[in-house]
Parts: C-alpha cells; structure tokens; sequence
C-alpha cells in the first residue's frame, strides 16, 4: 500500500461516515457505524462494493478520472472536496468544469465598495463584467449605462470606442485581454461557451482576428495600466488579479493609483458622481 492509496482510502471512509442516511431517504435500519454502507456509496457510483471496500483500505489501485468523478458524486462531495479527492488520487485538480456565473454575494459587494479609490472589477469565466465599485464606474467605464452583453471585456476593448481611446497604448492592452481571455477559458472549461463571442468579433474587428490568430496565451497577473481619461487626463494605475475563494470561476480585478497625483484624480472623478 503506498501513501497515495491509503491517504485516499483515509479519505474516503471519512467522507463516507459523515453522510446522513436519513437525509439521503436510506432505510433506517440499524447501523454498526455511522453515515452510508460501502454497499450504498459502491451502488451510487456504478461500480462494485468489493472494488470500493479495496479503495478504502488502499488497496483497490488508483481509478479512472470518470470512476471517481462518480465516487464523488455517490458521496455528495461539494467542490472543494472533489478537488482534494482528486489531489489525493492524481496528484492533480480534476478538469475544469464550467459553471455561469452571472451575480456575486453581498458580502463580496461590500468588499469592493470598501476599496474607496482602487477601481476594482468582477468577471465570470465568459469575462462578462458582473461586478464594480464606485471608483471602476468613474474611472474605468460606467458599466451601469451599458446593456449587459455589452459588459463584455472583450467587447469593450474591440467595439467600444470610449474604451479603445482612453487605452494610452491600445495594441499592447488588446494583446494582453487576447492571450489572458484565451488562456482563462481555457483554465476554466468556458471554450465552447464563448466560442460564438469569438466569431462575432473576429467577423466585427479585423484587429481581433488578427490578434487572436496569433494563438497566444499568458496569466493576468499583475502590472501597471494607464488611462487616458476624457475629464481629468492620465491616470496611471498598478493592477493585481485575484481568483475568488469558491469561486474559481470568478476573476477579481484591483487597480490601485501609484502616486498622490493619480489619486487625487480618481477622487475627483468620484466626488462628480451623481448619489
């Protein structure tokens, strides 16, 4: 038995206890031990209940990516939990399975609010803009005036020509939204849902299709962006992405001012916002 095996055999007997067979509509017969039987989770999963008992003594081998996907669902494993079972059995996360994202929690809302002068932006796994504070309305893009399709990062950049001007150096900044996007949806299992976005622009914007033909690909990141904004002219910012705890799906984009001057102007522009 090496340590791969039993750390998994360790985990799923664990997981296995704390199920409620009363909660899950289970006979309540009497139990020699807590949560499911082998039996149960063994029949929930489609395989047989010698091959599980042999996983949970470490023993059984390692299981396909399929087998397991369907052990975790027999255990009702949130996502989290999937991620560690796969950790545990490949030495890797399982493959990305996209999920749409379009509202975030109001806690997470009060973060961003909290961030006063640091425009800070969410987006979903498609780079929809789901999310913004105050500052990212004033200084970035009044995201509230746009429909919501039209909140698409990418659409920003090739169709939006406020956005397109205010870029200080436009190729370089639609080069990096390509290769991040690309890579991105990739990480997150979202290619055939933005396939039909990528066709859309590559039919609207030559500059897109040549970018995107180029095949590149890089992370976010962090770096430094500079604005060229109409009422208070340049702003230059340092950036940072972040990925949501929970939600890997979720792409939290902080810009913060690197000098007082910088500052000042996105406090003006907040101070003009209508309450």
């Amino acid at each position: 038995m090496d340590d791969r095996s039993r750390m998994l055999g360790e985990y799923l007997k664990d997981r296995r206890a704390r199920l409620d067979p009363a909660a899950l509509g289970l006979p309540l017969v009497r139990r020699r031990t807590p949560g499911l039987r082998r039996e149960e989770v063994a029949q929930g999963a489609n395989i047989s209940a010698t091959w599980y008992t042999w996983l949970e003594q470490g023993r059984g081998g390692t299981p396909s990516a399929e087998v397991l996907e369907r052990i975790a669902q027999a255990l009702m494993l949130s996502d989290s939990e999937r991620e560690h079972l796969f950790l545990l059995a490949f030495g890797s996360p399982p493959a990305a399975r996209y999920e749409r994202v379009d509202t975030i929690s109001p806690r997470l809302q009060r973060i961003l609010d909290k961030l006063g002068t640091s425009p800070a932006i969410i987006r979903n796994a498609t780079w929809d803009i789901i999310a913004w504070n105050k500052a990212a309305l004033a200084t970035l893009t009044d995201y509230e005036k746009l429909q919501p399709r039209e909140r698409n990062i990418l659409r920003l950049v090739f169709a939006n020509p406020r956005v397109r001007s205010a870029q200080s150096q436009w190729e370089s900044v639609a080069r990096f939204v390509v290769a991040t996007f690309r890579a991105e949806t990739a990480r997150t299992g979202a290619t055939q849902e933005v396939a039909a976005l990528v066709d859309e622009l590559r039919q609207s914007s030559a500059d897109f299709a040549r970018i995107w033909d180029e095949n590149e690909v890089r992370t976010h990141g962090d770096g430094v962006k500079q604005l060229l904004h109409p009422d208070v002219g340049p702003i230059t910012m340092e950036y940072m992405a972040f990925t949501v705890d929970g939600s890997p799906d979720l792409g939290l984009v902080v810009y913060s001012p690197v000098s007082e001057r910088d500052e000042e102007r996105v406090r003006s522009l907040l101070e003009a916002l209508p309450e």
